[in-house]
């Protein structure tokens, strides 16, 4: 199951194009047995994820958790304090239930200021760390610093830079999948 925003939920995409659907496909095509739930929302927040984490978890009963969550947090300046308990209150919970979980890690632009977008980066390899889960370091990865794999919003990722992410997740994720 993905906890996410509008990074996994494909905002502007088709919903085929995503890499959360992506992820779907790359499972079947290497023969897993899982079913993916995509049970990410554009403008969440960890906040919000927080909130209704219990409830997805109780409904779905996921085997592995896929936590995707942040970025709206550092764009809308909320204090990385909160964002980092909430993370670590959907990890936990999320281990609590028996799932896997692996956490996606998020970057927000250099104009909030070193220390901020710094420490808001660190926060989730101090997560994974202290709770000895697997970490994707960055979603973007590759690709954040080439403007022609974004909307023009500038924020979220096109099409084309689906199928990079998914490599970036199935880098991890792999990991934790049982055939």
């Amino acid at each position: 199951m993905v906890v996410g925003d509008s990074l996994s939920a494909g905002l502007g995409l088709k919903q085929s194009e995503g890499w959360v659907s992506l992820l779907q496909e790359k499972i079947r095509e290497q023969g897993y047995n899982y079913k993916l739930i995509n049970a990410s929302i554009s403008g969440d927040t960890t906040d919000s994820g927080l909130h209704r984490i219990d409830r997805i978890l109780s409904i779905h009963r996921p085997s592995i958790v896929i936590i995707e969550l942040g970025a709206n947090d550092g764009l809308r300046g909320l204090p990385l304090k909160n964002m980092r308990k909430n993370l670590e209150k959907i990890i936990i919970k999320s281990q609590q239930s028996r799932a896997k979980v692996l956490l996606i890690g998020m970057a927000i632009p250099p104009n909030y200021g070193l220390f901020f977008t710094q420490q808001f980066t660190n926060n989730y390899k101090t997560l994974a760390e202290s709770h000895n889960i697997p970490l994707v370091p960055l979603l973007i990865s590759g690709i954040e610093h080439d403007r022609s794999f974004f909307l023009d919003d500038q924020l979220h990722p096109n099409a084309k830079a689906q199928p990079i992410l998914l490599k970036n997740v199935w880098k991890q994720l792999q990991l934790l999948l049982i055939k």
